[in-house]
């Protein structure tokens, strides 16, 4: 299922490849983020030209959009959304966190106000597990408790405790044909939820593990560590995933820290907003000092939007508000992110990923946010 093809001796990063029902994906990965069978602005072809091994789909949202009658008429999420390539489904604990305000935590699940018309609905392991079965996801994600990273300690412990309860009861239920799950970690920066949650995973023998927890809004550094604390604790024959993670840097940092897989919304997310993402960082394309620049978003970038259209068209069709703006933003931004996993795999093989992370690092430059955090770490 997973195998571990190389390691770098001067990290923890690795060269692996997972066999799925729908295919083969070759690690580190990127994993678009496709919430409602979509990754936003993308269409297939765009999906295959950006090398996408595998997307991601969403248990809380499907289920109510379009419902698991017409997925299931349709003859599963793949035929559905005619993508043959494997599938990752998110449990729909993630909204456990974002969803605070509309839901209440219970013994055996969550309890929630539709986002969409306030009617009631109750989401637990077996229900999120049945979800994913009948989705027939490659990958199915366990049900767990996700707290805001500030949460007071009392509260990390009881999540973990339901955490690894829920995940026991996700294990024994009905699973689709060849459909894998994985358990995820939660515990905070606290070392002992960390390790207690991960040992408490191991022994039920998932076929891999995420790292939740993070990408909840906490700061970078307390992101990084999170990670650190969980990946001693985890099996190396296993494949590991950091949920919701994160920027070009971060990818290659978390790479380096021992991660196989990742999942974002920023690359579309932003391109809404107007932002690019390159290798020296982020460029707002809809400022004023790209009114006549004709030069492609990053120079040397081979997707469509950097090969046909230049800053100051993008930045004049996001300034009107035409799709295609948005649109070809989002094209950029996708391929940069995946071209630089397919990268780090190519330093990885050749044994050259050491001089890539110092490269890659050093001409990156972070946003103010990011900068912020790690002045305030090394002030203490």
């Amino acid at each position: 299922m997973f195998e571990l093809l190389k390691t770098d001796p001067s990290s923890k990063a690795r060269l692996g490849r997972l066999t799925a029902t729908h295919g083969v994906i070759e690690t580190p990965v990127f994993m678009p983020v496709g919430t409602q069978g979509s990754v936003k602005a993308l269409d297939l072809r765009e999906l295959h030209e950006t090398g996408t091994q595998i997307i991601l789909g969403n248990t809380y949202h499907l289920n109510l959009r379009p419902g698991l009658e017409i997925i299931t008429a349709a003859g599963g999420l793949h035929r559905f959304i005619n993508w043959d390539k494997p599938i990752l489904t998110d449990s729909g604990g993630f909204q456990v966190f974002s969803l605070a305000k509309i839901r209440k935590v219970k013994p055996h699940g969550v309890e929630f106000r539709s986002h969409l018309d306030g009617s009631l609905c109750f989401l637990g392991p077996k229900e999120s597990m049945e979800i994913q079965r009948v989705l027939g996801s490659d990958i199915a994600m366990v049900f767990d408790e996700c707290p805001a990273h500030d949460s007071p300690a009392k509260e990390q412990k009881l999540a973990v405790e339901r955490t690894i309860r829920w995940a026991g009861e996700c294990r024994e239920q009905p699973r689709a044909p060849g459909q894998l799950v994985f358990g995820i970690c939660q515990g905070g920066v606290n070392p002992a939820l960390r390790e207690e949650c991960a040992r408490a995973l191991v022994a039920m023998d998932f076929d891999g593990y995420a790292i939740g927890g993070v990408s909840v809004g906490e700061p970078e550094p307390e992101m990084m560590k999170a990670v650190e604390l969980a990946e001693p604790h985890l099996p190396a024959h296993k494949p590991r995933y950091a949920m919701g993670l994160g920027t070009p840097a971060q990818l290659v940092e978390l790479v380096a820290r021992g991660v196989d897989m990742f999942d974002c919304v920023l690359p579309t997310r932003v391109a809404r907003n107007g932002t690019a993402f390159t290798r020296r960082g982020t460029v707002n394309i809809k400022a004023g000092f790209n009114k006549a620049d004709f030069r492609p978003i990053e120079e040397g970038c081979e997707c469509f939007a950097c090969r046909h259209h230049t800053r100051a068209y993008l930045r004049h069709l996001l300034n009107v508000n035409e799709i295609l703006g948005l649109r070809m933003l989002s094209v950029h931004n996708s391929h940069l992110f995946l071209k630089v996993m397919a990268e780090m795999r190519a330093h990885l093989a050749a044994g050259t990923f050491a001089e890539f992370r110092r490269e890659f690092i050093a001409n990156y430059t972070p946003t103010k946010k990011v900068l912020l955090a790690r002045a305030a770490v090394g002030e203490r």
